[in-house]
């Protein structure tokens, strides 16, 4: 059986000269949670709107299930969105607008209680069915917005930024209940976000987007220890960008030994099809970033002495500021455990260390 659920070839989707949609091709798998990922003006909210048919492309196909929909009006492509503001109706009770859609579909009326009263469990909202919207928490809102989708039973469903009205926790609570869901349902979820932390925690894969194209796509640990280009490295969580330039290929213990632009020499462990004298960027993660107050590590590969600038406590992780001789600029995160605020002190001199096997060059220009 054929997996694909959603394909959009070469999709593109102009507002006079400014192309906010370019070239953007996709391809979604039955059950599959894809998150749309990238900064405000990128296009994914453009792009989420061509799938639901509010949107039409100027070039392009959008198909669901091998069915051509770039033409068919939202209301016959068979989906379901969940707004940001998620729309529902006031004067309605929870159990009214969860049944909306199927009385709008002509649903028996045994059928819709049934049905509504199903989905309202899912969503663990079943005690609620009586209140209106303004008697509701956001959270709750939200659930209800999700049960008035998923009763419809639709092939697929769409979320557009659905919890960046929530405060941090419930957020974080709602990230966990959206992910049940939609494994429990099965259902191909295409979800649009600007948070990070949300798309790599809620995804099987994500679509990192800029200026209306495709950065890359991939599993969020693909996307998280190897970004493809210094954008994606920037833009997802947190990272250090190095600039340099390759002096040695592939040493003999297999490394690219790279002359930072302060002056250090370091090494990475892989590979890169640049020549010697290209310039490059590295890209390290804040938590490979190990700092230590001994002489001792001075030795070690990577190993350079550091002045640590200031210290930022926030509970379960120490972030460290650190700047090299030669004026580079680091941020170290290490785990706290009652000791870090004692041994690390700003205008400490330390040594720091960037692991080879940590380093990953993301992008390649000949001088």
């Amino acid at each position: 059986m054929d997996k694909i659920a959603l394909k959009l070839n070469n999709v593109q989707k102009k507002y006079g000269s400014f192309a906010a949609v370019q070239d953007f091709s996709l391809i979604v798998n039955r059950g599959e949670f894809i998150s749309l990922l990238g900064p405000s003006g990128c296009g994914k909210t453009t792009v989420l709107r061509l799938i639901a048919g509010y949107l039409k492309p100027d070039a392009g196909t959008v198909l669901i299930e091998h069915e051509d929909m770039t033409h068919v009006p939202p209301y016959r492509r068979d989906i379901g969105m969940v707004f940001q503001s998620y729309a529902l109706f006031p004067h309605m009770t929870v159990e009214q607008n969860v049944a909306f859609g199927l009385q709008r579909r002509g649903v028996q009326k045994d059928e819709i209680k049934t049905r509504v009263m199903a989905a309202l469990e899912l969503v663990r909202l079943e005690g609620v069915a009586g209140r209106r919207p303004k008697e509701l928490s956001g959270g709750q809102q939200q659930r209800v917005a999700l049960a008035r989708v998923i009763v419809i039973q639709p092939r697929l469903l769409l979320l557009d930024e659905p919890l960046s009205n929530l405060d941090a926790k419930l957020r974080r609570n709602m990230q966990v209940e959206i992910r049940r869901l939609q494994e429990s349902l099965h259902i191909t979820t295409v979800h649009v976000t600007h948070d990070q932390s949300e798309a790599l925690s809620l995804s099987d894969r994500i679509v990192v987007m800029n200026q209306g194209k495709i950065e890359q796509i991939g599993t969020p640990e693909d996307i998280y220890v190897h970004p493809y280009n210094s954008f994606v490295a920037d833009f997802i969580g947190e990272s250090n960008l190095l600039e340099g330039y390759i002096t040695q290929l592939e040493g003999g213990d297999g490394t690219i030994t790279i002359r930072l632009t302060g002056g250090e020499g370091i090494r990475v462990i892989g590979t890169c099809h640049a020549s010697i004298g290209t310039r490059i960027g590295i890209f390290i993660r804040p938590e490979a970033i190990q700092v230590f107050t001994d002489v001792e590590h001075a030795e070690k590969d990577n190993s350079f002495p550091a002045i640590l600038s200031r210290v930022i406590y926030s509970g379960p992780i120490t972030t460290i500021l650190l700047e090299l001789k030669s004026g580079q600029e680091l941020k170290a995160n290490i785990y706290s455990d009652g000791r870090n605020l004692r041994v690390f002190k700003s205008g400490q001199e330390v040594i720091v260390r960037l692991p080879p096997d940590s380093l990953l060059i993301v992008q390649g220009r000949e001088n």
